[in-house]
């Protein structure tokens, strides 16, 4: 990130710290700053030498806001989100349901005339302030894991999978649980860096305009990768951008050539209610869908079936899945064989813990492209990256970065995945790259996927363990997702019982 880019980031953090002392979490400052920059930057575009239309009558716009201090600009900003909130297209997508969080008038004006106010947002280039929005949003997810970190992907694992993946102009992208949009912007950023200076009229505004395809569950998520988008300059109306849907409900009848998604964590699909009490409850909910194979109440399975129903044929898929999906039996069995039929699943990437914000997650990168329909299986072999066996990462000390995984990339051999050498033999027992027939995996139980060989080091000699806060770092993630599995175990058992 350049020293520019730096600067704003870190001056919009400080701010973030300040209010975090008056009582506003990371996660909120976040979408405040969205509700201002989109103000502002909607003001400089209708000046020159853009001469845009107002997007707003000038009772809403950013003058509006220098004009006012204290009491008054306080209840007139909240009159301005209410508004907002209620317009169609990218405005109501960027403030549905906005609220004014920040409860001191002068903190809100500071931000305003010192932060938001004194850059020129609309002349900086797409990927500055692109940058300058993604490093807010990833100093958010590392400060409150619980909070947007659940909603983030490392962005270095991004950048694998779409340099492995290669979107060219004529896809079209999706990402049913797109978060704050990572998939989404890395792709069109790819896109416009392999083909920037060859592309047509045609496919410039395809790219701004009909390129990339979002939902997301949380609609505060949802705004936050919708002005991503705007961002990096994606500023379609209506915004390709649905918050607040629940993606597995239904299936949208939109086809794409391109799915790259992590779907969220956490086992159960549930949906969640308010009680008589006013309190949040959520229940148990599985999807009866005519397109689904199977219907089950696990979340990731029913967003691997969803993901097939989304692809045209020969459309390529790369999908975040935890381990249980490669093993789970009844329902799990179920969707793996059929993929496994109707889809030629190629690779699998085996993730090391201690890369995600969220503790205790144990996951893979599974990538295949939908087939037309077929007698025979679709997939012949299947060839698995073990990058977890004898790696160690953490957030802080030794973060995950895009160079780690040049072998993978360079094995995986994108120019041409029909010419790929293993680099594990017997004589290599601890090669990391191998290849499994089809033939081979149905003789594993349940087609069972969860395939690793590589003895782990540190169970065998005690001079290869890692620094003790790593490894306790490691223990506290296998206990956290320990307890989450007793948990629903728990939950289950009660429901059996009723």
């Amino acid at each position: 990130m350049e020293n520019h880019t730096q600067r704003i980031v870190n001056k919009a953090w400080s701010y973030a710290h300040v209010l975090r002392d008056a009582g506003l979490p990371f996660h909120a400052y976040t979408e405040q700053i969205t509700f201002l920059l989109f103000l502002k930057m909607a003001d400089e575009r209708t000046r020159p030498p853009y001469n845009r239309p107002a997007m707003m009558p000038p009772e809403l716009g950013w003058q509006s806001l220098l004009e006012r201090d204290g009491q008054e600009l306080e209840l007139h900003y909240r009159r301005v989100l209410e508004e907002l909130s209620q317009k169609k297209g990218l405005l109501g997508e960027i403030f549905k349901r906005a609220r004014l969080e920040i409860q001191d008038p002068a903190l809100l004006r500071r931000l305003i005339v010192d932060l938001v106010d004194k850059e020129h947002w609309s002349s900086m280039q797409a990927d500055v302030k692109g940058d300058i929005y993604e490093g807010i949003l990833s100093r958010s997810a590392s400060e409150s894991p619980k909070g947007a970190g659940q909603y983030f992907t490392p962005r270095e694992l991004i950048k694998t999978v779409v340099d492995v993946m290669r979107p060219t102009p004529e896809d079209t992208l999706c990402d049913p649980a797109c978060g704050t949009g990572g998939f989404l912007v890395n792709a069109h950023d790819y896109v416009l860096e392999e083909y920037g200076a060859d592309l047509d009229p045609d496919q410039k505004r395809h790219l701004k305009s009909g390129f990339v395809r979002g939902f997301e569950l949380v609609p505060n998520t949802g705004r936050l990768c919708a002005m991503n988008l705007y961002l990096h300059g994606m500023d379609a109306d209506p915004s390709p951008v649905t918050g607040g849907v629940d993606s597995l409900a239904a299936d949208p009848g939109e086809r794409f050539s391109m799915v790259l998604t992590n779907p969220p964590f956490g086992k159960k699909s549930s949906v969640s209610f308010v009680t008589e009490e006013g309190g949040l409850e959520k229940e148990d909910v599985s999807y009866e869908r005519q397109d689904f194979w199977t219907t089950t109440k696990n979340k990731q399975l029913n967003f691997l079936q969803h993901v097939f129903t989304l692809l045209d044929v020969d459309g390529r898929c790369a999908i975040v899945v935890p381990d249980n999906v490669l093993f789970e039996g009844g329902s799990g069995e179920t969707v793996r064989r059929r993929l496994l039929r109707q889809c030629d699943v190629h690779t699998l990437l085996r993730l090391p813990t201690g890369i995600w914000y969220a503790p205790g997650v144990k996951a893979n990168v599974l990538f295949f492209d939908k087939k037309p329909g077929c007698e025979e299986a679709w997939t012949s072999e299947l060839w698995v990256y073990d990058f977890r066996t004898n790696t160690h990462f953490t957030l802080k000390k030794n973060p995950l970065r895009r160079q780690h995984l040049d072998e993978f990339v360079e094995l995986y051999n994108p120019e041409n995945r029909y010419e790929r050498q293993p680099t594990w033999s017997e004589e290599n027992p601890d090669g990391r790259w191998r290849r499994y027939t089809y033939e081979e995996i149905l003789r594993r139980e349940g087609a069972n996927l969860d395939l690793a060989w590589i003895r782990d080091k540190s169970l065998e000699d005690s001079a290869d363990l890692e620094d003790p806060d790593i490894i306790a770092a490691e223990i506290a993630d296998d206990l956290e997702a320990a307890l989450e599995q007793f948990a629903a175990i728990a939950s289950d058992l009660r429901e059996n019982e009723g």
